[in-house]
């Protein structure tokens, strides 16, 4: 008997790792000045700490001639990369031009790019392959001579399929294009080698790597321009105006120097759960379907449909004993717009659920899920 619900939903978020919380610590109550300002010594320190925070994120990330600009998180790095380009993309050429985007993406990125289409931008939402993958075809074909931004993330916050980013850059480079990626979901699950080779600019966060909420990094080529989303102090070299929050910076930047430290030994934990999660469930349970490529995909992923299963009464059950998704953290239960444009019918999308592993997962909670998962899709049957 399952006596309190098992977590696998770290994809939505992840706690903060203990060490992640003791380097915020004083930065509350003792180091609390403002790094905004140099009036005095104490917030001269405190600049110096931002500073140095910054540097680190370069270092562990590996960048080159790239600015790290903090943001409050993913959808405002989004936000800020693809609004902020695109204006002054149309402030400089006083056209509007064509952006590239796959139907799969986050609504941190659809929805910046939907405000986009209304300000007079053409918007291309290519569809993926069924196994959740960038036809090289499809992206060659949408390419226009008026096209100048692209957005494709790096690994899908739903299915966990990785993109082959480096080819894409690699195509939008030869032509003039910029490329954004989020890469929100992949410090410290996947290697992080060479960022410079895969995009113009990136967007990262906090919370899912086992950092503090409210704190997030968009990483831009040094001759990016972009305009403002709201305007103040001027913060964050003009472009991101508010008080700056030092402990959430230091925590972030904690939280990617563990992350990109102990990434092959993560990543090898949390695949082996995984694949002993599907091999469970694929064993009790007949007309399973995973969900995305199973070859380029995160090691903590596994989506899976249940055919001939109601979906609704299946999340209804599952709740008080396994904690998962239907979909993304911000899709308040809508059925997934990303299992949809992989050829989900609504009812199949419905049947399905992302489980996401953590650092904190045991095989005793495999074990217990597939028991309880494979017990509740046969009696709903």
């Amino acid at each position: 008997m399952v006596t309190s619900p098992i977590l696998l939903d770290y994809q939505s978020s992840t706690p903060c790792l203990k060490e992640v919380v003791e380097s915020m610590n004083p930065y509350w109550t003792e180091n609390f000045a403002n790094p905004s300002s140099k009036s005095n010594l104490a917030n001269i320190n405190a600049s110096a700490v931002l500073e140095v925070s910054r540097e680190r994120v370069q270092t562990y990330l590996k960048l080159k001639n790239r600015r790290v600009i903090f943001t409050s998180g993913a959808t405002e790095s989004n936000n800020l990369a693809l609004i902020g380009f695109a204006r002054n993309f149309n402030k400089r050429t006083g056209k509007y031009g064509h952006i590239i985007t796959l139907k799969t993406e986050h609504q941190a990125v659809l929805e910046p790019l939907r405000k986009l289409k209304k300000e007079g931008y053409t918007v291309t939402e290519i569809e993926p392959e069924k196994n959740g993958l960038l036809s090289k075809q499809k992206f060659i074909e949408a390419i226009k001579p008026e096209t100048f931004l692209v957005s494709i993330m790096l690994a899908n916050n739903e299915i966990g399929v990785i993109q082959p980013l480096q080819w894409i850059y690699s195509i939008c480079k030869s032509k003039g294009i910029v490329l954004h990626t989020d890469a929100a979901q992949c410090i410290g699950y996947i290697p992080m080698k060479d960022l410079d080779s895969i995009a113009n600019m990136i967007t990262f966060s906090s919370h899912k790597i086992y950092g503090p909420k409210g704190i997030g990094i968009l990483v831009i080529d040094e001759e990016i321009e972009l305009d403002p989303l709201f305007v103040g102090g001027g913060q964050e070299f003009g472009l991101r105006s508010g008080t700056i929050p030092l402990p959430l910076i230091v925590g972030f930047t904690k939280a990617i120097e563990i992350a990109i430290r102990n990434t092959k030994e993560n990543a090898e934990k949390l695949a082996f759960h995984r694949d002993n999660l599907l091999k469970g469930l694929t064993e009790n349970i007949s007309l399973l379907e995973v969900n995305g490529s199973m070859y380029e995909r995160l090691p903590h992923n596994l989506n899976i449909t249940f055919p001939k299963v109601n979906g609704a009464l299946l999340h209804k059950r599952l709740k008080p004993k396994i904690i998962c998704s239907s979909g993304s953290a911000c899709s308040n239960g809508k059925p997934s717009h990303v299992l949809l444009a992989l050829g989900k019918s609504l009812k199949e999308a419905e049947s399905s659920i992302r489980l996401s592993i953590g650092l904190m997962t045991s095989s005793d909670d495999i074990d217990t899920t597939i028991s309880e998962i494979s017990y509740l899709v046969k009696t709903i049957r």
